[in-house]
């Protein structure tokens, strides 16, 4: 399983324009095959600051879902919500065990 996690800013004044584009990304994501899990939520304690996480059941999942035209749509209102400091990584996970 890859694991995306990272997080995304952009002016706080911008956050209720930019929640259409961001659930739009959200719900196609969750659609595509390979995603166990695509998620954005805001810090509490950082204004403007968005938290993602993703969960893939490969890298070619992964790969594909960059390719698709959500992400192109998601991409092109990056300037109209002054996006900026997009800092995601993706990491190895072995598969998921209780706590």
């Amino acid at each position: 399983m890859i694991l995306v996690i990272g997080t995304v800013r952009l002016p706080p004044e911008n956050i209720a324009k930019a929640r259409p584009a961001m659930a739009a990304m959200v719900a196609a994501s969750r659609a595509e095959d390979g995603c166990h899990d695509y998620a954005y939520a805001e810090d509490l304690l950082v204004p403007g600051l968005i938290r993602v996480s993703e969960a893939w059941r490969d890298r070619e999942a992964l790969a594909a879902h960059f390719k698709t035209p959500h992400m192109a749509a998601w991409r092109a209102v990056f300037p109209d919500l002054s996006i900026t400091d997009r800092n995601l990584s993706p990491y190895e996970a072995g598969e998921p065990e209780p706590i």
